[in-house]
């Protein structure tokens, strides 16, 4: 159930601007990894408000347009495919999250990161574990990350028709583990994530 509960015991802290951030694009075979950070404002009810996954396309795109009206401020960044092929898919999200953190146009003191680690962060970093289910600031920045991949999903799908990214979200699928079969990776496929592909020659 999500209550502002972490957002009022870092207030309560002395921390004045609090920020969720949340990542979208971890799984998939292909494609950047996405990173949100949003500071709401205190007490904000956002009907309908919940962790991205647990919504519809229609109802993440309903919420993002609201929770892009009602933010006091927020920041979508990613980490490359080149980057994520270069560092691991962990390090590469948190260098997102840094990254979406550091474009807030007001800088947060404090935030709160949905998931298990939260290392290198310039301000204190509080780790919540399923904190897309708990914090309303984070499972806003969970649904902006997630419209925003899905939307560069899409133009991924023009670029590489084909392999049904449009559809999939570059997930690995079995329509997606065909398509890369009989036609081969593109340039946004994951080189860590499909070595599959070698015992498939």
């Amino acid at each position: 159930m999500l209550d502002y509960r972490l957002e009022a015991q870092a207030r309560e802290r002395g921390y004045r601007l609090v920020c969720g951030v949340d990542e979208a694009g971890r799984g998939p075979l292909c494609g950047p990894v996405v990173a949100a950070a949003c500071i709401l404002p205190g007490g904000l009810v956002i009907p309908g408000l919940d962790d991205s996954k647990r919504l519809s396309e229609k109802k993440r795109e309903e919420l993002y347009a609201v929770i892009t009206k009602k933010v006091v401020c927020y920041a979508v960044a990613l980490s490359t495919v080149d980057e994520i092929n270069e560092y691991n898919i962990l390090e590469a999200t948190l260098l997102a999250m840094r990254r979406a953190i550091h474009n807030l146009p007001q800088k947060p003191d404090y935030a709160l990161i949905d998931g298990n680690v939260a290392r290198g962060f310039d301000i204190p970093a509080e780790c919540v574990v399923r904190g897309d289910s708990t914090s309303p600031s984070i499972a806003a920045a969970s649904i902006l990350a997630k419209v925003t991949r899905d939307r560069l999903c899409l133009e991924l799908d023009k670029r590489y028709p084909g392999y049904g990214i449009a559809e999939h979200k570059g997930y690995c699928t079995r329509a997606h583990v065909e398509a890369l079969l009989r036609l081969g990776p593109t340039p946004e496929h994951r080189a860590r994530f499909i070595r599959f592909l070698d015992d498939a020659k």
